[in-house]
């Protein structure tokens, strides 16, 4: 019996030193960035947003911001520091809905002035649900809340020990990662009319032409989100982009009877940013010579980096600018050109 109790008292002992030694581990290394930036000597290696752009937003030294969807994720952040002057990392979700997107604003607000947010809108996100979606789609909320109580399955997890720490020392030491390239994807993926084409699916047929107020209430609450942003935070530089989606998506938006709709929602929304003296909004999505080469895309929506640093150089010189004088007009001539290209431009690859 008091071998038994001998040798459970050691087990417990040993359990434990393990169990702190595993514990400090993660915190010291922090591949998640939870509770610090990198270690002096050691690169920010980031390639899973759900898991750390949360903690970069808290613990990383910085003055800017790239928000946005997945088409964000292919922009260097060095483009951004030397073109504007700042410190820039990635605040990104997959999805690009406004609300999720505020609320990694929200979040690095709390302890960072920023000059400036680069942010993407995407068409979808006017009209999306104007509430967070990171509980509802199974995001690790152990990380976005303050309570490190329940931080355990971060801590005391193997993944962690037996593959995230790792491969962070391995980027940090061997090689040549560049920490600019955060949550980059582009890397070893094809991009070209075969590949766009292959990942479409045509509607069979053109549906009727919905209202273009169909998303009314939707737009009001995601117009209502930006602008309370541009209020909340006069001192920072709001400069609003929109990416060129390929003809694809044009095509898939005219036959699935959304593309009024899109166009009165991108219209509403611009109007709005416009009136405040901190906001600046450009428009990338009529770039005709890109949008109609599906050789610079891998799908409908997601365009190869030579396009990332195309509407990047614009931004930094401050082209393709929408004014209250031209904004009409050229959300106007957008869908003219979203007309030609399902009455000729595309019927090239499908008659």
């Amino acid at each position: 019996m008091e071998t038994d109790r001998k040798f459970l008292k050691q087990f417990i002992i040993r359990t434990l030193v393990l169990l702190t030694a595993v514990i400090a581990m993660v915190v010291i290394f922090d591949p998640f960035y939870q509770y610090h930036k990198p270690l002096p000597g050691l690169k920010a290696v980031l390639t899973d947003k759900e898991y750390q752009c949360i903690g970069t937003l808290r613990t990383f030294d910085y003055d800017a911001l790239i928000v946005g969807s997945s088409v964000c994720e292919n922009y260097n952040n060095h483009w951004f520091d030397t073109g504007f002057g700042c410190r820039t990392i990635k605040a990104i979700r997959s999805y690009g809905a406004t609300a999720d997107l505020c609320y990694l604003l929200d979040r690095a607000f709390e302890e960072h002035d920023l000059k400036y947010v680069f942010y993407n809108i995407d068409p979808s996100s006017l009209s999306a649900s104007t509430q967070p979606t990171y509980e509802s789609t199974g995001c690790p909320m152990y990380l976005y809340d303050r309570n490190l109580f329940n931080d355990y399955p971060y801590l005391l997890n193997k993944d962690v020990i037996m593959e995230k720490l790792p491969y962070m020392l391995a980027y940090s030491f061997i090689g040549d990662y560049d920490e600019g390239n955060s949550y980059n994807w582009a890397q070893w993926k094809y991009f070209g009319q075969d590949m766009a084409m292959g990942l479409y699916t045509r509607l069979p047929s053109v549906k009727p032409m919905k209202e273009e107020t169909i998303n009314s209430e939707e737009l009001a609450g995601n117009i209502a989100l930006l602008t309370a942003q541009l209020e909340a935070h006069p001192q920072t530089t709001f400069k609003f982009f929109f990416s060129p989606y390929s003809m694809l998506w044009w095509d898939n938006a005219y036959r699935s009877g959304e593309r009024d709709a899109v166009i009165y929602n991108e219209k509403q929304a611009v109007k709005a940013l416009l009136e405040y003296d901190n906001a600046e909004v450009y428009f990338y999505q009529d770039d005709r010579d890109v949008i109609t080469n599906l050789d610079n895309y891998m799908d409908i929506v997601h365009f190869s980096k030579d396009i990332n640093y195309d509407v990047y150089d614009k931004l930094s010189r401050g082209a393709e600018r929408l004014t209250k004088d031209n904004y009409e007009v050229r959300l106007n001539e957008m869908h003219e050109l979203s007309q030609e290209i399902v009455d000729e431009i595309i019927t090239q690859y499908y008659n």
